[in-house]
């Protein structure tokens, strides 16, 4: 593997690590308080080219190789991890609509997507369930050239705030499991649909709802991919994102561990700095080690996939691992800076707050741990 980068890779994240020191850091807390994503800085995004910058150049992206587009995201993820859920959520939804769109869609909405005009989310969870495909029920019913869909798709991030969804529906029977899914882009401004919000712990900036269909029609050109495949098909651009998603969350830890090494360093007990403390720098050390190794499955993830090679199992590594071990890191640098660490004045609480949802959304410790499972003994029934 070589992670060897450009001139011009070197420019682009210097670019991205300067958005998000001054653009980003100074109003992390104040995103939480607002609760929602300012469009400016969306097509600011779009402008530098942070939005799926994979894409090619053609469609309004950069055609950029994945793994740069993984250290932009990891880059963005320092100032604000919750701004990075827009670059990764383009980033894989850009990727599944490409592969398997019908050109003309394709054409008109991706460079949208890379632009920011378009900010896009993913209907795939129902209240009945979301890694399951057998159990979704929200169904498309083809009329002539259209679908009409009904339903309802529940924890869906951004659900209030986005313009797209790429909605997975059934077309067949519930015997035909995840065979019978379809995917849809679908404008979430039209006809038929409705919205809410929930009252979350974390992530308050991007939000999470459910999204109703009431007899909504779509032509059908808007479906991505064939009918019965959606989920089988566009599943497959998951291993994109959760590689994506490791270095989101691994950069909020490695901000923790910067502020923490610092603090121990300033900080006296007993007249001496904490750095003295075995107790203090063992655990650190050891979280550095963790974060190292972790940090290299995440690239190694991103790495494969843009020499073309099966990149599944690794990317489960990464989603499992990754939020987990950020949660972790969080939690022992809240500790160590002690009551101030407690407090809202320092930015550990909510960073454990936005960090935790990682270890639930686009998938869990449990599912990612059936996919590497079965990557050495099968499907076991």
């Amino acid at each position: 593997m070589d992670f060897g980068l450009s001139d011009f890779q070197h420019s682009l994240l210097d670019s991205a690590k300067k958005f998000s020191a001054e653009k980003l850091a100074p109003f992390y807390k104040a995103r939480e308080a607002e609760g929602i994503f300012s469009r400016e800085l969306i097509t600011e995004m779009g402008q530098l080219g942070f939005l799926a910058p994979e894409v090619s150049e053609e469609l309004g992206g950069s055609g950029l190789d994945t793994l740069t587009s993984g250290l932009i995201t990891e880059a963005i993820s320092e100032g604000d991890m919750n701004v990075a859920y827009v670059p990764i959520n383009h980033s894989l939804l850009s990727s599944c609509i490409v592969r398997h769109g019908q050109p003309e869609v394709v054409e008109e909405i991706i460079p949208k997507m890379c632009s920011g005009e378009i900010l896009a989310c993913i209907g795939l969870t129902e209240p009945r369930g979301g890694s399951d495909a057998a159990n979704l029920v929200l169904s498309a019913v083809r009329d002539g050239d259209s679908y009409i869909l009904n339903g309802e798709k529940t924890s869906i991030s951004m659900a209030d705030q986005a313009d797209m969804n790429l909605v997975f529906a059934r077309t067949g029977s519930r015997e035909e499991k995840a065979r019978g899914i379809s995917a849809f882009i679908v404008d979430l401004h039209a006809e038929g649909i409705t919205r809410n919000r929930f009252e979350d712990v974390g992530e308050k900036a991007v939000g999470r709802g459910s999204i109703f269909f009431d007899n909504v029609k779509i032509s059908a050109r808007y479906r991505v991919g064939d009918e019965g495949q959606g989920f089988i098909q566009v599943m497959q651009g998951f291993d994109f994102s959760r590689a994506l998603i490791g270095l989101q969350c691994l950069a909020l830890a490695r901000k923790c561990l910067d502020e923490t090494w610092q603090f121990i360093q300033e900080r006296e007990t007993f007249g001496k700095p904490l750095a003295a403390n075995q107790g203090i720098t063992f655990p650190l050390a050891e979280f550095e080690t963790q974060l190292e190794g972790c940090r290299l499955v995440c690239l190694k993830a991103l790495w494969l996939k843009s020499q073309g090679l099966d990149h599944t199992k690794e990317a489960a590594m990464a989603k499992w691992w990754a939020p987990k071990l950020a949660f972790d890191i969080a939690h022992q640098c809240l500790l160590i800076h002690g009551h101030g660490g407690y407090s809202e004045e320092l930015p550990f609480a909510q960073r454990l707050r936005d960090v935790l949802g990682m270890q639930i959304g686009d998938g869990t410790a449990h599912i990612m741990k059936m996919v590497i499972a079965r990557t050495y003994v099968g499907r076991v029934d």
